[in-house]
């Protein structure tokens, strides 16, 4: 991750309420370290709730709520983990609506841990090569995804990983790949 190659970029963060803290955390730090400018885009307006594991932890201002932010005005998604944020994220037909829209308009998409639930209500996953959290198998498998138990996997514009020890690979490839796209 050399100097501010994401400058200029606008990267929107997707979560709500039981988002895991460091996957959303750790992955903000580093593409705002790139020199990209993050908002937190979410159900509603208000703030949300982090959590680690289980455990409630931080508030975090949303700067957007889904049913009024606009894919095209972003360069790239990342949808963090935690068990009860994609369950939530995924029932929502403004947040399949959205996440869509960037796979759509090309635009990456980096998604860790439980995250992917919410890119198979989306439709992203049939066909490609994918990683998560390993009780999300099933569910990517059964959506026609290749489901692999691997650090990091790249296909298609997604960048994904399995779960918080991933942290160094996954910020670091999301970092090149919204600098390469």
């Amino acid at each position: 991750m050399a100097g501010r190659v994401l400058e200029g970029r606008r990267i929107a963060f997707l979560a709500a309420d039981g988002v895991e803290e460091v996957e959303y955390v750790q992955p903000r730090e580093a593409v705002e370290k790139a020199g990209a400018r993050t908002e937190l885009v979410s159900l509603k307006g208000g703030a949300i709730r982090s959590f680690n594991h289980l455990d409630p932890s931080t508030s975090y201002d949303v700067d957007v709520a889904v049913a009024e932010a606009d894919a095209g005005a972003y360069d790239a998604l990342v949808l963090p983990g935690g068990v009860a944020n994609p369950d939530f994220l995924r029932a929502d037909p403004e947040v399949v609506r959205f996440v869509r829209s960037f796979h759509e308009q090309g635009k990456p998409i980096g998604v860790i841990c439980h995250g992917p639930w919410t890119l198979i209500d989306a439709d992203l996953v049939r066909g490609r090569r994918i990683t998560s959290w390993p009780t999300l198998r099933t569910d990517l498998v059964n959506a026609g995804a290749e489901w692999v138990d691997e650090e990091c996997v790249v296909d298609g514009g997604i960048v994904s990983s399995r779960k918080p020890d991933d942290l160094p690979a996954f910020c670091a490839t999301i970092v090149e790949e919204f600098a390469r796209r």
